[in-house]
């Protein structure tokens, strides 16, 4: 078999060097664990020696839908994204599934452009972070003929499949931690990226409990860029005051907790004596920290694995699926709170 360096192996060319059909070698891309491992082998073999890319964008146009699911994060490096990545990378590729990634930085307009160029890929489903989006980002949702999947976050009026939490319940969970071991002057730090809404909707969640309490709820809003260097910005300022000195602080993140952390200990305070510090993420160097780190942990792991159940069910066609998968969040005390 000769073909010219600038042709691009086909399908059928795979097939017909491991001996085997087309409709099994397409198999091998689409569904590999309906494959059988011998099979599998000389297929794989085959793909090595051509030097074989399949044309998903080819293939998507042929059975309408495409092998590539495409999600929209906040922050790619984010730590407290990756656990979930990696468990919906891990799943997808179990089925013969890609995950395309975009970052939005907590912008709802990257996000909007993100998903204008997603839904042209025509991917077989487009995963959200957040429910937070522009009147557009939204229009393109509801118009979509690919399912749309939010995570991180519940609403269970709107339309698009969801796979989260409460983020108002943790706000309201860290609270009642802190009171219960009897803080009383708590404040929250805000995220310094702008955009974070999520983040804010913890807050409303601890101000439900502190003023059910009948204690004032306030919050800081740090301007430093970085996030450890905010966190350090917000200890400083509060702990400044001279009148409401905060006895405890609940932060939007562990890295700006952290930052308080390493703060606290360049001014010899003792934590949580001088100052209780409380997180949100569980990253994985919160347990590391001395003192380590109180915070919640979320259930991204887990998330992962429910956007893949979702997916695959939807390209087995499936009835009776969960339009919501709500799990739960667990905080986590440490030495810090």
């Amino acid at each position: 078999m000769s073909r010219r360096r600038t042709e691009r192996p086909t399908l059928a060319d795979v097939a017909a060097l491991c001996g085997m059909s087309t409709i099994t070698v397409s198999r091998y891309f689409r569904e590999p664990q309906r494959v059988a491992p011998d099979a599998s082998e000389r297929i794989r073999t085959a793909v090595e020696r051509l030097n074989y890319v399949p044309n998903l964008a080819a293939g998507g146009l042929a059975s309408a839908r495409s092998r590539v699911v495409a999600m929209v994060v906040p922050n790619i490096s984010g730590p407290i994204f990756a656990p979930m990545l990696q468990a919906l990378s891990d799943g997808l590729a179990e089925h013969g599934l890609q995950l395309l990634l975009a970052s939005s930085y907590f912008s709802m307009d990257a996000e909007e452009r993100a998903v204008r160029a997603f839904l042209g890929w025509n991917p077989a489903a487009l995963v959200l972070t957040s429910r937070f989006h522009t009147a557009a980002t939204e229009r393109l949702i509801a118009g979509a003929s690919q399912p749309v999947i939010e995570t991180w976050d519940l609403d269970p009026g709107r339309a698009p499949y969801q796979v989260g939490f409460s983020h108002r319940q943790v706000g309201r969970d860290a609270a009642r931690y802190l009171l219960d071991r009897g803080h009383r002057r708590i404040g929250f730090v805000h995220n310094s990226a702008a955009g974070d809404l999520s983040a804010q909707e913890r807050f409303a969640g601890h101000a439900e409990v502190m003023q059910a309490a009948g204690l004032p709820a306030w919050g800081y809003n740090p301007t430093a860029a970085d996030p450890m260097q905010a966190g350090a910005q917000a200890l400083e300022a509060l702990l400044a005051r001279k009148r409401q000195r905060p006895e405890a602080l609940v932060f939007a993140n562990d890295n700006l907790a952290c930052g308080a952390i390493l703060a606290a200990q360049r001014r010899s305070l003792s934590l949580p004596q001088d100052v209780a510090i409380f997180g949100f993420g569980d990253y994985a160097f919160a347990d590391k920290l001395l003192p380590s780190l109180s915070t919640t942990r979320p259930p991204a792991r887990e998330m992962g694995q429910a956007v893949v159940d979702i997916v695959v069910r939807l390209q087995a066609a499936e009835e009776g699926i969960a339009r919501r998968v709500e799990l739960a969040c667990e905080v986590v005390g440490r030495e810090s709170a």
